[in-house]
């Protein structure tokens, strides 16, 4: 028996393809619909904060904008970026026709516990890096900086906790999520579709030293190679969200520190050696711990459209009430048990054809009203090969027309043969 066919296992990169209404122009057209609602939805939160700021009575600065300080201005920047998520889940849906926790990862959503398990990996070998950068002599060119203080930066940890993850993990979804998908609509190599990415995710940032750019650029290629191999943004989001945390935590906790416009990106070849390391010794501890909590890493295929009334068991196509057991094709009221084809009424038991009433026992046909050995008379059966008189059993006066169930004479007499007569009448009698 021939089995089914199996569904081709996807890899997070093609998950644009899991959905059997895919089609070569969605992700591209979803790339410009994710660019264009995203750019609509920051304006929205621009007008929003216009409006508040004039009715709070904030200050406005050069360009007319309200100053809301460096709490609220960050948090409305962070904001910024976060609003992608419902941009971007929205576009998976309603242009790749496909469900929205496909970006998520391959199980259709997010994997909390391994999420949560990722996160309490990247919290100590962070913390180790930026440990370390503590130790690095400190600029010349930089001014002295100075604590916070308690209430201040308890504040503005608060809103860091709350908005760093949705920053971060829009920026996943964005990058490592549907850029990723999007190539690999196209690319069956995971680092075709990896690498562009990478590059793209570094450039986002600015442009501030090669160093810097290196430092992101790794980051990129290191978070979409997890998000290949768990399959699924979980390692990715929880790194990146974490590397921001500590990095934004840092910055609140000086004066003026979140006021600041240095990124990443302008990061000297010190820091960026140890932020590499970290980011190198994070991606190990994941791999790590695949090894004892493997993950689903590629979920299914759609398989082809089947046929209304079943698969095809062979390299015939499927008729519509049957599948094909031999080389024929299959008649609709039966299959073929041997050479011959099927009458709409019986199957053939031997070489000769079925009568739409009966199945024939042997080479002669069947009459629609019986099944006999030879042919049957309108008026019953005869008892011999030849054709029966009308009335079964009568004798058959001599007559010069032959009747039509008589047989013909014998040869030399004028009696037909079976007939009653004399013994000198029979030829050998006596």
């Amino acid at each position: 028996m021939t089995q089914p066919p199996l569904a081709e296992q996807l890899p997070y990169h093609r998950l644009a393809r899991i959905t059997p209404r895919h089609q070569w122009w969605r992700p591209l057209l979803g790339t410009l619909v994710v660019a264009v609602g995203y750019v609509f939805a920051v304006l929205v939160l621009m007008l929003c904060s216009l409006a508040l700021g004039a009715a709070l009575g904030y200050p406005e600065d050069a360009d007319g904008w309200p100053e809301f300080g460096p709490v609220p201005g960050t948090a409305l920047d962070l904001l910024s970026i976060a609003v992608g998520i419902p941009v971007l889940l929205l576009t998976v849906r309603w242009i790749g026709r496909r469900p929205a926790g496909t970006v998520s990862s391959v199980t259709g959503r997010l994997r909390w516990r391994w999420l949560g398990l990722c996160v309490l990996t990247a919290v100590p070998v962070l913390a180790l890096a930026l440990g370390a950068m503590f130790l690095l002599p400190a600029d010349g060119g930089e001014a002295e900086s100075r604590w916070a203080g308690w209430p201040a930066f308890a504040q503005a940890l608060a809103m860091l906790l709350v908005l760093v993850p949705l920053q971060a993990a829009a920026e996943e979804y964005v990058f490592r999520g549907w850029l990723t998908q999007t190539a690999g609509a196209f690319l069956r190599s995971p680092w075709a579709a990896l690498v562009p990415q990478a590059v793209l995710f570094a450039a986002a940032h600015g442009w501030g030293t090669a160093w810097g750019f290196a430092d992101l650029l790794v980051f990129g290629v290191c978070a979409g190679w997890l998000t290949w191999r768990t399959g699924g943004l979980e390692a990715s989001i929880a790194l990146h969200a974490v590397n921001n945390l500590f990095a934004f935590g840092v910055s609140a906790a000086v004066v003026d520190g979140l006021a600041s416009d240095e990124t990443a990106a302008d990061a000297g070849w010190q820091t960026v050696v140890l932020d590499v390391a970290g980011i190198v010794l994070y991606t190990a501890a994941v791999t790590w711990w695949l090894r004892r909590r493997p993950q689903e890493r590629t979920a299914p295929a759609p398989l082809p459209p089947a046929h209304p009334y079943g698969a095809v068991p062979g390299p015939w196509p499927v008729h519509p009430y049957g599948a094909m057991p031999g080389p024929f094709p299959v008649h609709p009221y039966g299959s073929v048990p041997g050479p011959f084809p099927v009458h709409p009424y019986g199957s053939v038991p031997g070489p000769s054809p079925v009568h739409p009433y009966g199945s024939a026992p042997g080479p002669s046909p069947v009459h629609p009203h019986d099944s006999v050995p030879s042919p049957v008379h309108p008026y019953g059966a005869v008892p011999g090969q030849w054709p029966g008189h009308p009335a079964a059993g009568a004798p058959v006066p001599p007559s010069p027309t032959v009747h039509p169930g008589a047989a013909a004479p014998w040869p030399g007499t004028g009696r037909p043969a079976g007939s009653a007569g004399s013994a000198e009448d029979t030829p050998g009698a006596g």
